[in-house]
């Protein structure tokens, strides 16, 4: 492994993403009528979303899912993470291209493709993007019953879902892999959005940022736009902990899985992530920049397998 730092991609929508054009809101008016009153004029005066309420973003996804991927039920508490859709769609696009390194330069589709998100939470939404876009198929674990309960009923409830997803409780929270995989079992690519802050109060002051921007206007208590109960948004050590502790982890299960990933909110802490991975043993690894709209994010994949494994995996 070079101790170059890994190349990085351009930040933007990847060319697949449904969503890279503007919101036709006229069809998710329709798709979803109680989106209209959430919609107003922005500083141009052309018709948008009041992204600083909670019940509009989520009602927008809503939209987003039943317009574009046939999901008819999408229901889950207010109080939970309500993802944006685009930038979780952008990270199973950047995945699949990942795993067409080894297939002839050609996205893998089909239920041959075995995924594992860490913390598919109460909205499902990997596996979900997942299944619509790839037909893969999805092991999701959590550490919360309620939330795996609520990610049931909208498998259950979508015919398109049933049969591809598997949820597994973790009954080690502090553990990641150990408890979810099987001795047996081969993953294809493990997906995880983590917990982002280190403390309440830090996930409270980044909202307050957030709804500055998108309203113009300070606040001295904020309802996160996007939800989020605090295991979903909150560990100790935040993020840089958590996917310290989900590398060095993964070495313990190297030959289980081709590719390794997670989402990375912070640049900074970038250095100390490459350090990690090159401490674990790793074979390679790379970051992938993402955009949605004004905000910026990474992928950072690696794995243990070497090119020669990595070429005949799943065969």
């Amino acid at each position: 492994m070079s101790s170059k730092t890994p190349k990085e991609e351009k930040s933007r929508l990847h060319p697949r993403n449904k969503n890279r054009s503007r919101y036709d809101l006229g069809a998710l008016v329709s798709t979803v009528p109680e989106l209209k009153r959430f919609v107003k004029p922005n500083k141009a005066g052309a018709p948008s979303i009041d992204f600083s309420s909670p019940i509009a973003v989520k009602l927008l996804n809503k939209a987003l899912l039943k317009h574009y991927y046939s999901i008819a039920f999408w229901e889950f508490p207010d109080e939970n993470l309500c993802p944006p859709i685009p930038g979780r769609a952008d990270y199973i696009h950047y995945m699949a291209d990942l795993l067409a390194e080894n297939n002839a330069g050609n996205a893998p589709l089909g239920n041959n493709i075995t995924c594992l998100d860490i913390g598919v939470g109460t909205s499902c939404i990997y596996p979900i993007i997942g299944v619509t876009e790839y037909g893969w198929r999805f092991v999701g674990s959590d550490i919360d019953p309620k939330s795996l309960a609520a990610a049931q009923k909208i498998i259950d409830s979508n015919e398109v879902l049933k049969g591809k997803i598997a949820l597994r409780l973790q009954h080690e929270p502090a553990h990641i892999f150990k408890g979810m995989l099987k001795p047996n079992d081969n993953i294809d690519i493990t997906l995880c959005n983590p917990p982002f802050h280190a403390s309440i109060k830090e996930a409270q002051k980044g909202t307050r940022r957030k709804i500055k921007n998108l309203a113009g206007k300070k606040v001295k208590a904020a309802e996160l736009n996007f939800s989020g109960i605090a295991n979903e948004l909150v560990c100790d050590g935040g993020e840089l902990q958590f996917i310290k502790t989900m590398v060095l982890e993964s070495a313990q299960f190297a030959k289980n899985c081709c590719w390794f990933s997670s989402l990375v909110s912070k640049e900074a802490h970038l250095k100390a992530i490459y350090a990690c991975l090159k401490e674990a043993g790793t074979a390679a690894f790379k970051t992938i920049r993402m955009g949605t709209g004004n905000k910026s994010s990474r992928i950072v994949a690696w794995t243990f397998l070497s090119k020669k494994e990595r070429l005949v995996w799943g065969l």
